[in-house]
Protein backbone atom coordinates (compact mmCIF):
# COMPACT_ATOMS: atom_id res chain seq x y z
CA UNK A 1 0.00 0.00 0.00
CA UNK A 2 1.55 3.48 -0.76
CA UNK A 3 0.87 6.53 0.93
CA UNK A 4 -2.36 7.12 -0.44
CA UNK A 5 -3.89 4.03 0.50
CA UNK A 6 -3.52 2.44 -3.04
CA UNK A 7 -3.17 -1.62 -3.06
CA UNK A 8 -0.18 -2.20 -4.92
CA UNK A 9 0.78 -6.09 -4.11
CA UNK A 10 -0.78 -8.16 -2.30
CA UNK A 11 0.06 -11.84 -0.85
CA UNK A 12 -1.55 -13.70 1.90
CA UNK A 13 0.48 -16.59 2.93
CA UNK A 14 -0.38 -19.40 5.58
CA UNK A 15 0.87 -18.69 9.26
CA UNK A 16 3.89 -21.32 8.97
CA UNK A 17 5.62 -19.45 6.03
CA UNK A 18 8.15 -16.80 7.57
CA UNK A 19 7.76 -13.34 7.21
CA UNK A 20 10.99 -13.05 5.03
CA UNK A 21 9.83 -15.93 3.02
CA UNK A 22 6.71 -13.97 2.47
CA UNK A 23 8.72 -10.66 1.79
CA UNK A 24 10.45 -12.33 -0.88
CA UNK A 25 7.59 -13.82 -2.76
CA UNK A 26 5.90 -10.29 -2.38
CA UNK A 27 8.63 -8.43 -3.78
CA UNK A 28 9.19 -10.38 -6.45
CA UNK A 29 5.95 -9.98 -7.77
CA UNK A 30 6.03 -6.35 -7.00
CA UNK A 31 8.85 -6.50 -9.44
CA UNK A 32 7.10 -8.46 -11.76
CA UNK A 33 4.85 -5.30 -11.98
CA UNK A 34 7.58 -2.38 -12.43
CA UNK A 35 6.30 -1.44 -15.85
CA UNK A 36 2.93 -0.08 -13.78
CA UNK A 37 4.60 1.38 -10.84
CA UNK A 38 7.83 2.37 -11.76
CA UNK A 39 8.73 4.57 -9.34
CA UNK A 40 9.05 1.88 -6.65
CA UNK A 41 12.13 2.35 -4.78
CA UNK A 42 12.09 2.13 -1.05
CA UNK A 43 10.21 -0.40 1.28
CA UNK A 44 9.75 0.31 4.69
CA UNK A 45 9.33 -3.13 6.75
CA UNK A 46 9.22 -3.89 10.21
CA UNK A 47 11.63 -5.70 12.70
CA UNK A 48 10.21 -8.84 12.56
CA UNK A 49 11.84 -8.46 8.15
CA UNK A 50 15.10 -6.89 9.31
CA UNK A 51 18.19 -8.71 9.37
CA UNK A 52 21.75 -8.26 7.16
CA UNK A 53 20.20 -11.23 5.28
CA UNK A 54 17.21 -9.75 4.11
CA UNK A 55 18.49 -5.86 3.27
CA UNK A 56 21.32 -7.65 1.46
CA UNK A 57 18.63 -9.81 -0.47
CA UNK A 58 16.97 -7.30 -1.35
CA UNK A 59 19.69 -5.33 -2.71
CA UNK A 60 21.63 -7.90 -4.57
CA UNK A 61 18.28 -9.44 -6.32
CA UNK A 62 16.92 -6.25 -7.10
CA UNK A 63 19.69 -4.20 -7.88
CA UNK A 64 18.76 -3.20 -11.60
CA UNK A 65 15.77 -1.90 -9.94
CA UNK A 66 17.51 0.38 -7.60
CA UNK A 67 15.25 -1.03 -5.02
CA UNK A 68 15.99 -0.60 -0.86
CA UNK A 69 14.71 -1.54 2.12
CA UNK A 70 14.33 0.13 5.17
CA UNK A 71 13.60 -1.31 8.79
CA UNK A 72 11.26 0.66 11.03
CA UNK A 73 12.69 0.20 13.96
CA UNK A 74 10.23 -0.03 17.51
CA UNK A 75 10.67 3.07 19.72
CA UNK A 76 10.31 1.73 23.56
CA UNK A 77 8.72 4.66 25.02
CA UNK A 78 6.15 4.59 27.68
CA UNK A 79 4.07 7.48 25.85
CA UNK A 80 2.23 6.62 22.16
CA UNK A 81 4.40 8.00 19.16
CA UNK A 82 3.57 6.88 15.61
CA UNK A 83 6.52 5.03 13.99
CA UNK A 84 7.59 6.78 10.96
CA UNK A 85 5.77 5.24 7.97
CA UNK A 86 4.27 2.05 9.82
CA UNK A 87 1.32 4.00 10.32
CA UNK A 88 0.44 3.67 6.71
CA UNK A 89 0.14 -0.39 7.64
CA UNK A 90 -1.38 0.06 10.74
CA UNK A 91 -3.90 2.84 8.91
CA UNK A 92 -4.34 -0.10 6.19
CA UNK A 93 -5.13 -2.75 8.38
CA UNK A 94 -7.65 -0.84 10.49
CA UNK A 95 -9.47 0.07 7.63
CA UNK A 96 -9.61 -3.68 6.14
CA UNK A 97 -11.04 -4.81 9.78
CA UNK A 98 -13.93 -2.67 9.08
CA UNK A 99 -15.41 -5.13 6.39
CA UNK A 100 -16.98 -8.11 8.41
CA UNK A 101 -15.17 -10.81 6.04
CA UNK A 102 -12.09 -9.29 6.94
CA UNK A 103 -12.45 -8.79 10.74
CA UNK A 104 -11.59 -12.25 11.23
CA UNK A 105 -10.08 -15.29 9.20
CA UNK A 106 -13.38 -16.35 7.75
CA UNK A 107 -11.94 -17.59 4.33
CA UNK A 108 -10.36 -21.13 3.67
CA UNK A 109 -7.77 -20.31 1.13
CA UNK A 110 -5.34 -17.52 0.66
CA UNK A 111 -6.56 -17.06 -3.05
CA UNK A 112 -10.24 -16.00 -1.27
CA UNK A 113 -8.63 -13.69 1.53
CA UNK A 114 -6.94 -11.86 -1.04
CA UNK A 115 -9.85 -11.47 -3.16
CA UNK A 116 -11.85 -9.99 -0.42
CA UNK A 117 -8.87 -7.65 0.77
CA UNK A 118 -9.15 -6.66 -3.09
CA UNK A 119 -12.94 -6.22 -2.93
CA UNK A 120 -12.62 -4.25 0.58
CA UNK A 121 -9.56 -1.77 -1.14
CA UNK A 122 -11.74 -1.34 -3.93
CA UNK A 123 -14.65 -0.29 -2.01
CA UNK A 124 -12.20 2.14 0.01
CA UNK A 125 -10.63 3.67 -3.26
CA UNK A 126 -14.12 4.54 -5.27
CA UNK A 127 -15.02 5.77 -1.45
CA UNK A 128 -11.76 8.20 -1.39
CA UNK A 129 -12.48 9.39 -4.98
CA UNK A 130 -16.31 9.92 -4.62
CA UNK A 131 -15.12 12.67 -1.72
CA UNK A 132 -12.80 14.44 -3.74
CA UNK A 133 -16.10 15.66 -6.02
Amino acid sequence: VDTLGLLIVLIVHRADVAERQGAQWLLRRAAAKMADFGRLRLFFADQGYGGLAMWEWVKNTFRHLNWRLEIVKKIHKKAFEALPKRWIVERTFGWLNLYRRLSKDYEYSTKSSETMIKVAMIHIMLNKLNKGN
